[in-house]
């Protein structure tokens, strides 16, 4: 599953765009220094969302929306097509 994909898929479980959730977790005072267990607890008590998905919102709260280039362009199953990840919801990505 590519990094979006997990993305798309929390949007679809929890009912708000990748970025709404990092706003939420912004505004309750998560960010680069927060350790992955405190969102985590937060996003499973919240939201119901297992570790895999929850370490992808981790990863974008604390970094923002770029990944490194490892899998982009590639064509394994973790392959991005971008080495930045939208934020917006699926239904506004252009490629969409």
């Amino acid at each position: 599953m590519s990094f979006q994909a997990y993305l798309d898929a929390i949007e679809e479980k929890t009912g708000k765009t990748p970025r709404a959730l990092v706003d939420e977790a912004h505004a309750r005072g998560f960010g680069a220094d927060t350790k992955a267990g405190e969102i985590l607890t937060w996003l499973q008590a919240d939201y119901g969302l297992g570790r895999g998905h929850g370490m992808a919102l981790v990863h974008v709260v604390k970094n923002g929306p770029g990944i490194g280039d490892k899998h982009v362009g590639t064509t394994g199953s973790h392959r991005d097509e971008s080495d930045t990840l939208w934020l917006d919801g699926r239904a506004t990505r252009p490629e969409a």
